[in-house]
């Protein structure tokens, strides 16, 4: 399972957004071992940047554990007080070959 998270920051966040997020991957990679990306979408709408935050290749079996420990280490790092709206979340699963 892989999990596409993005959400819209002000241009007066980002140090602050981007060191954080950093700091929680690097938590979330050493219990899960999920190496956690971040990308920016080009340019800016409305003032505002688009974030997303990727995760590959989260075991199955362990997608809700992972969502559990995202969540609080979202929560500690008040990442909510960041951001502009809602955090969306997309989950995609690879696509089984037929034999």
């Amino acid at each position: 399972m892989d999990l596409y998270i993005y959400y819209r920051v002000s241009p007066a966040h980002t140090q602050a957004l981007h060191g954080k997020i950093k700091a929680l991957q690097a938590v979330l990679q050493a219990r899960f071992g999920i190496v956690g990306g971040l990308k920016r979408r080009p340019g800016e709408q409305d003032g505002r940047q688009t974030w997303m935050e990727v995760y590959e290749h989260i075991a199955p079996g362990h997608e809700e554990e992972f969502g559990r420990a995202l969540e609080r280490a979202l929560d500690d790092a008040d990442i909510a007080a960041l951001i502009d709206g809602p955090r969306h979340v997309e989950r995609f699963e690879d696509v089984a070959t037929c034999a």
